[in-house]
């Protein structure tokens, strides 16, 4: 009997037999979510960010400007436009009362002339010139008109809105003056509405520029800013893809030219990291396989029977695992060196001293190569550093000396006292180097003729060992020769320092016992 499965069509994710596998598109709110997330601050470009950012702030700016000069129209405008009509009610009722005395105190038609120049001269003003007796001699509202588009053409009933201004002469009150603005409770007439308007559009308008000029220089800014830092991605990423010889060539005396130099610095560093690391697997696979080859061939051959398993072979074979041997122990000295793995000891040593016990036993090793050993020192030169270090540095130099010096030969070592510096010179008149050999001889399996280190019974790491050495006792290494007019090398360390080495021990004693302190009254606690 077979097994069905109904399936309800409006499940869209479910089929017979088992359910249906999507894709990664999702629906719903997750979806939206996720959307939302993408559209955030977080996920614009700099160059967007920064250009939002600058039109922000010149909004921000024209906003603030539009609220000051609202303030100022709001508060100093409305006091100017009072001023402005309380001066002229002042000034017409100085002229009525001038005319008043010359009419002989009549209300005529030139007594009151003034008042008719001002409401027939300034638009949207009303006066009115009132008698002692209650009179009203003039009334500029009784021949406004509505076609003048007032909203009141009357006096307003708040004295707050009018200006007044009394008719004096000799010293006696003999009316007033009344001025307002008609449909303003602000003395501000329409001319001074319509500049207050066309005000704030010219300022708006100025915030529409200012929001643009602010936005294109923000693009521009930001796309410069960012054109460099484009530059070192682009060379990271063309680095990480494996072309080491990638640079940003970032040129400048700003924060960004100087972070593209120290990244071009890096890559350069990188480049010279792996082309070494790929020459010493080189190498290092060269020099194990010519002692492993040998004593493979010597062993098979003894197996098969070619060879017997005398003394002879087997003293072959030995000395091919001995060569082996101080090849891996030279390799594991200096990577124990580089990785400061192996502790510095720091002592007082007398350089002298201890260079002339390496030089003493040296001297049959020396004289059974055929040549000669001389030893030069000058007396309490002294340094702060590992004697086993530094004595297996200088023995590398005179065994280096040593393989490169011809039968005849003659090596001089001197041990010198400079300012700041203890010197070690090992010299000898073998086959030298030139300049271009000097800066490549402290390089790991490194050899200016590619047999010559093998015949002599080389590995090519006494030198590299040396170089750690000296970095680490704060030092350096000098090197000087000539193609065939031998070579030097000279080793320079920090001198012995009595009074430095006192004050750095008093002020390590000083902290230890505050350290100490402060522990015993936390034990105290």
């Amino acid at each position: 009997m077979e097994n069905r499965i109904k399936v309800d069509p409006s499940l869209s994710g479910e089929v017979s037999g088992g359910p249906v596998q999507t894709g990664p598109a999702t629906t719903g709110p997750i979806a939206r979510k996720e959307k939302r997330r993408r559209l955030g601050w977080n996920s614009l470009t700099y160059t967007t960010r920064v250009t939002l950012a600058f039109a922000f702030i010149a909004a921000m700016t024209a906003l603030v400007a539009i609220g000051v000069v609202s303030f100022v129209w709001e508060q100093h405008f409305r006091t100017y436009t009072a001023d402005n009509m309380q001066t002229l009610a002042n000034s017409t009722a100085e002229r009525i009362a001038k005319n008043y005395e010359e009419s002989q105190l009549l209300w005529d038609p030139d007594t009151i002339r003034p008042a008719m120049q001002v409401a027939e001269t300034t638009a949207g003003v009303g006066v009115k010139v009132l008698d002692t007796s209650g009179g009203v001699p003039f009334d500029s509202s009784v021949v406004v008109s509505d076609d003048a588009g007032l909203v009141n053409s009357f006096e307003p009933s708040d004295p707050n809105q009018v200006a007044m201004a009394s008719i004096i002469v000799d010293d006696v009150v003999v009316g007033s003056v009344r001025v307002w603005v008609y449909g303003s409770d602000t003395f501000m007439r329409q001319p001074d509405q319509e500049f207050r308007e066309n005000s704030y559009s010219a300022l708006l308008l100025a915030t529409v520029v200012a929001i643009v000029l602010a936005s294109c220089i923000g693009f521009l800014f930001a796309r410069n800013l960012v054109a460099p830092i484009n530059r070192m991605t682009s060379t990271a990423r063309a680095i990480k893809e494996g072309d080491l010889s990638a640079r940003t060539n970032l040129r400048g005396d700003d924060e960004i030219a100087s972070l593209g130099a120290t990244f071009d610095e890096m890559a350069e560093s990188v480049e010279k990291d792996r082309m070494l690391e790929r020459r010493l697997i080189t190498d290092v696979a060269h020099e194990l396989r010519t002692p492993l080859m040998a004593i493979q061939a010597t062993v098979e051959a003894m197996v098969d029977g070619v060879y017997e398993a005398d003394e002879e072979r087997l003293v072959t074979v030995n000395s091919e695992v001995q060569r082996l041997g101080r090849l891996v122990e030279a390799l594991l000295r200096l990577s124990r060196l580089e990785n400061r793995s192996s502790p510095l000891k720091e002592e007082v040593v007398d350089v002298g001293q201890l260079i002339e016990g390496i030089v003493s036993t040296h001297e049959m090793f020396v004289a059974d190569s055929g040549l000669t050993i001389a030893y030069d020192a000058q007396p309490n030169v002294r340094v702060v550093g590992d004697p086993d270090m530094i004595r297996q540095a200088t023995a590398n130099l005179i065994s280096n000396a040593v393989r490169y010096t011809p039968e005849g030969g003659h090596i001089d070592v001197t041990v010198r006292k400079g300012d700041i510096m203890a010197s070690i010179s090992v010299r000898d008149t073998g086959i030298g180097l030139t300049r271009e050999e000097a800066k490549m001889v402290f390089s790991r399996f490194w050899r200016a003729d590619s047999g010559r280190t093998r015949e002599s019974g080389g590995l090519g790491i006494g030198l590299a060992v040396v170089k750690e050495i000296v970095d680490r006792h704060g030092g350096w290494v000098q090197v000087e020769g000539e193609k065939d007019k031998g070579a030097c090398f000279t080793i320079h360390i920090p001198l012995y320092d009595e009074e430095r080495t006192r004050a750095m021990a008093s002020q390590q004693s000083k902290a230890a016992g505050k350290q100490a302190k402060k522990q015993a009254k936390k034990a105290a606690r």
